[in-house]
Protein backbone atom coordinates (compact mmCIF):
# COMPACT_ATOMS: atom_id res chain seq x y z
CA UNK A 1 0.00 0.00 0.00
CA UNK A 2 1.19 3.41 -0.42
CA UNK A 3 -0.09 6.44 0.83
CA UNK A 4 -0.05 9.60 -1.58
CA UNK A 5 -0.22 13.29 0.56
CA UNK A 6 -0.41 16.52 -0.92
CA UNK A 7 0.48 19.35 1.56
CA UNK A 8 -1.33 22.26 0.35
CA UNK A 9 -0.32 26.01 1.68
CA UNK A 10 -3.64 28.58 1.40
CA UNK A 11 -4.06 31.78 2.69
CA UNK A 12 -5.18 31.43 6.54
CA UNK A 13 -9.15 30.88 6.94
CA UNK A 14 -9.13 28.46 4.13
CA UNK A 15 -8.15 25.22 4.73
CA UNK A 16 -11.24 23.73 7.08
CA UNK A 17 -13.35 25.25 4.24
CA UNK A 18 -11.91 23.77 1.13
CA UNK A 19 -11.00 20.31 3.05
CA UNK A 20 -14.88 18.86 2.15
CA UNK A 21 -13.98 19.56 -1.60
CA UNK A 22 -11.65 16.70 -1.56
CA UNK A 23 -13.90 14.21 0.30
CA UNK A 24 -17.10 14.56 -2.26
CA UNK A 25 -18.42 11.65 -3.64
CA UNK A 26 -17.33 10.80 -7.29
CA UNK A 27 -15.73 8.64 -9.71
CA UNK A 28 -12.57 8.59 -7.24
CA UNK A 29 -14.38 5.66 -5.13
CA UNK A 30 -14.73 3.08 -8.41
CA UNK A 31 -11.07 3.27 -9.24
CA UNK A 32 -9.20 0.07 -9.27
CA UNK A 33 -6.86 0.19 -6.53
CA UNK A 34 -8.50 2.85 -4.40
CA UNK A 35 -8.87 3.03 -0.53
CA UNK A 36 -9.78 5.94 1.11
CA UNK A 37 -8.88 9.77 1.35
CA UNK A 38 -7.86 11.29 4.68
CA UNK A 39 -7.95 15.46 4.87
CA UNK A 40 -5.81 16.74 7.74
CA UNK A 41 -5.63 20.72 9.00
CA UNK A 42 -3.04 22.92 10.58
CA UNK A 43 -3.80 26.44 11.30
CA UNK A 44 -0.75 26.25 13.34
CA UNK A 45 1.23 29.12 11.57
CA UNK A 46 -0.66 32.37 11.00
CA UNK A 47 0.67 33.15 8.04
CA UNK A 48 -1.07 30.24 6.00
CA UNK A 49 -2.99 26.82 6.88
CA UNK A 50 -1.83 23.70 5.50
CA UNK A 51 -3.58 20.46 3.94
CA UNK A 52 -2.53 17.13 3.80
CA UNK A 53 -4.81 15.42 1.88
CA UNK A 54 -3.66 11.50 2.10
CA UNK A 55 -4.89 8.70 -0.53
CA UNK A 56 -4.33 5.65 0.23
CA UNK A 57 -3.75 2.97 -3.24
CA UNK A 58 -2.72 -0.60 -3.59
CA UNK A 59 0.31 0.60 -5.83
CA UNK A 60 1.89 3.26 -7.41
CA UNK A 61 0.91 2.09 -10.44
CA UNK A 62 -3.06 2.64 -9.34
CA UNK A 63 -2.38 6.48 -8.63
CA UNK A 64 -0.93 6.78 -12.04
CA UNK A 65 -3.85 5.32 -13.55
CA UNK A 66 -5.77 7.78 -11.39
CA UNK A 67 -3.77 10.55 -12.19
CA UNK A 68 -3.63 10.00 -16.05
CA UNK A 69 -7.52 9.46 -16.29
CA UNK A 70 -9.69 11.64 -17.59
CA UNK A 71 -11.79 11.93 -14.04
CA UNK A 72 -8.61 13.20 -12.54
CA UNK A 73 -8.22 15.84 -15.41
CA UNK A 74 -12.06 16.88 -14.34
CA UNK A 75 -11.53 16.88 -10.59
CA UNK A 76 -8.99 19.19 -11.42
CA UNK A 77 -9.91 21.94 -13.68
CA UNK A 78 -10.95 24.82 -11.47
CA UNK A 79 -12.62 28.06 -13.40
CA UNK A 80 -10.48 30.49 -14.45
CA UNK A 81 -7.48 28.59 -14.47
CA UNK A 82 -5.28 29.08 -17.55
CA UNK A 83 -4.54 26.69 -20.33
CA UNK A 84 -0.92 25.97 -18.99
CA UNK A 85 -2.63 24.94 -15.62
CA UNK A 86 -1.44 28.19 -13.65
CA UNK A 87 -3.82 29.45 -10.71
CA UNK A 88 -6.45 31.93 -11.06
CA UNK A 89 -5.39 35.22 -9.49
CA UNK A 90 -7.75 34.98 -6.67
CA UNK A 91 -6.51 31.67 -5.49
CA UNK A 92 -5.97 30.94 -1.96
CA UNK A 93 -3.42 28.96 -2.71
CA UNK A 94 -0.29 29.47 -2.10
CA UNK A 95 1.31 26.45 -3.01
CA UNK A 96 1.91 22.51 -2.69
CA UNK A 97 3.66 19.34 -2.81
CA UNK A 98 2.71 15.70 -3.15
CA UNK A 99 4.66 12.91 -1.44
CA UNK A 100 4.20 9.37 -1.75
CA UNK A 101 5.54 6.80 0.32
CA UNK A 102 4.86 3.42 0.72
CA UNK A 103 3.53 1.29 3.96
CA UNK A 104 6.08 -0.12 5.89
CA UNK A 105 5.16 -0.64 9.33
CA UNK A 106 1.56 0.19 11.40
CA UNK A 107 0.04 -0.88 14.81
CA UNK A 108 -4.24 -0.95 15.59
CA UNK A 109 -5.66 -0.33 18.99
CA UNK A 110 -6.25 -3.59 20.55
CA UNK A 111 -10.01 -3.66 22.08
Amino acid sequence: MIIVTNRIQVKPGFAAKMAPNFTKPGPLQQFEGFHKVEVLVSTDDPTYDEMSVNMYWESKEHFQAWRDSDAFAAAHHRPGQSSEGGKPENSPLIGSKIVIAELASSIEAIR
